[in-house]
């Protein structure tokens, strides 16, 4: 296919990196990456066929996007408010009064205007606890060991 060229893979590869734009999250980057490579790869090599082409791409894609995510796992983004979307974490160590009493383990909360499902030992209504872990939608919660009379 005689009409499938470097410039069809630049292409290709630009798109991709637009698409990025408008859907981020680091995959039609690498596979923008990939196309740009092949690109290359036939402006050195003109004869290289359709079938080693697509070949490459699909490679170069898959393990540039597999490298990518472990190198990502390793070196996390460092933030000033790690907790920003996960905001049952951003409760760990406060205090709140139980609205209905933990029974059988499970009981309900009240922040602000939402009530959150926990987990701990049973305690009545209206018992302050403190919120040590997070499961989910579920937080974990201990009885508050008050201090003074």
């Amino acid at each position: 296919m005689e009409w499938i060229n470097h410039w069809s893979w630049w292409t290709l590869a630009l798109i991709l990196l637009v698409l990025e734009i408008f859907a981020p999250g680091t995959f039609f980057l690498w596979m923008g990456v990939a196309a740009a490579v092949v690109g290359g790869l036939l402006l050195a090599d003109p004869q290289l066929s359709l079938e080693y082409q697509l070949f490459w791409w699909a490679l170069l894609s898959v393990a540039s996007i597999v490298a990518w995510r472990a190198w990502a796992r390793r070196h996390p983004r460092q933030t000033d408010h790690p907790t920003l979307n996960r905001r049952g974490d951003q409760y760990v160590g406060r205090t709140f009064t139980l609205e209905t009493p933990i029974e059988n383990g499970v009981g309900k909360i009240r922040v602000d205007d939402t009530h959150w499902r926990v987990e701990g030992p049973d305690l009545p209504a209206g018992e302050k606890v403190t919120v040590v872990g997070v499961d989910g939608t579920t937080l974990r919660v201990v009885a508050t060991v008050s201090s003074g009379s």
